[in-house]
């Protein structure tokens, strides 16, 4: 790894006349984590200039590790909820900034709601400030545990304002109001994207999210833990799908939210057996007390990503969970054994 490549004291503002000249700048909050870096990633393969912005809190520098050495590729050290001195060139920002899974956002909640609410005001200062169009990325979560099977984007949701997932739930809703706000009565170009459960390789082993809990339980030989009785329902969406979704919604001239997920809906005992077939693991399945607030459901309506982006997910919850499997055999040196993955 160049070492050089990591700017953490340089000021935003020089980072920004580095890439002045170029044709597309792009600034990714959150962009060495599990879901920014693969969009920095395909950013960079069409030929943009990227600018990953990251604190680290829950971002890993190994998942930008391969992309240094690029010349169209910075890294800058900061956290979005402290403002951000930008005099340069800027094309399009993505807000990805916020831990996404339960035990990580609440391992320190008032920063999580900053992250949502100061990291979004930021944020949209600095699209105000440069013109740059900027997309949000929200969550399913606004929809809390919702009282109908499928949630369109007019769904106002049933959201706990008082539990122990409210920062992040809520910190989203006001997010969201903020960036309406701000395309409303400021002039800045906004996207907002509702992203349902997403998967892949670069998860965190200790994201503590189903599909990464399962895995990583299973690879190791630990018993699978499924809370509740396991029929809860989740829809996952492998990520390389949802980073086109992303794309297409910036790209689009929409600045109402837009559901972003698979609509095909499993139950926790289904992927549970999924991955026990895929690894070969002879775990048990252990079933433990249920979450507060833990949503009985979760399946998007994606209409209007369909009618408006012309997109929709393509790989198959087999497919992808075989490639998250391989990845975390390799993350944890655990040789890859079952023929149901070894050649995914």
């Amino acid at each position: 790894m160049d070492g050089s490549r990591i700017v953490a004291d340089m000021a935003a503002s020089d980072v920004s006349q580095r890439f002045s000249r170029r044709r597309k700048t792009v600034l990714v909050a959150g962009g060495a984590g599990f879901l920014g870096s693969h969009l920095c990633e395909s950013l960079l393969s069409d030929g943009h200039s990227v600018v990953c912005l990251d604190n680290l809190q829950t971002g890993r520098m190994q998942n930008v590790a391969p992309l240094l050495s690029n010349p169209r590729f910075h890294f800058l050290r900061h956290d979005v909820i402290h403002p951000l001195d930008w005099s340069g060139r800027l094309d399009e920002i993505y807000n990805l900034a916020c831990p996404a899974s339960p035990p990580l956002y609440q391992r320190d909640p008032i920063h999580t709601f900053r992250t949502c609410i100061d990291g979004a005001l930021n944020l949209l200062g600095v699209a105000r400030a440069t013109g740059a169009r900027i997309l949000m990325a929200s969550t399913s979560e606004v929809y809390g545990d919702p009282e109908i099977p499928l949630q369109s984007e007019d769904y106002r949701g049933a959201v706990n304002t008082t539990g122990p997932r409210a920062c992040y739930d809520e910190g989203k809703r006001a997010a969201e109001t903020l960036f309406w706000e701000f395309g409303a009565h400021q002039g800045v170009e906004v996207r907002i994207a509702r992203i349902f459960n997403t998967y892949g390789p670069r998860m965190r082993p200790d994201d503590g999210r189903v599909v990464s809990n399962f895995i990583v339980q299973a690879l190791t030989g630990a018993d699978v833990t499924i809370y509740g009785q396991g029929t809860q329902t989740r829809s996952f969406c492998y990520v390389d799908d949802l980073v086109a979704g992303l794309r297409r919604l910036m790209a689009s001239g929409y600045s109402q939210p837009v559901n972003l997920g698979n609509p095909g809906e499993f139950t926790m005992r289904e992927l549970a057996a999924m991955v026990l077939h895929q690894t070969g693991a002879a775990s048990r399945l252990v079933c433990c007390p249920l979450p507060v607030d833990d949503p009985r459901q979760r399946r998007p309506d994606i209409t209007r990503a369909r009618q408006l982006l012309g997109w929709e997910p393509k790989v198959p919850l087999e497919q992808g969970i075989a490639r998250t499997i391989r990845h975390f055999a390799s993350e944890l040196g655990v040789p890859v054994r079952h023929a149901a993955f070894a050649h995914a």
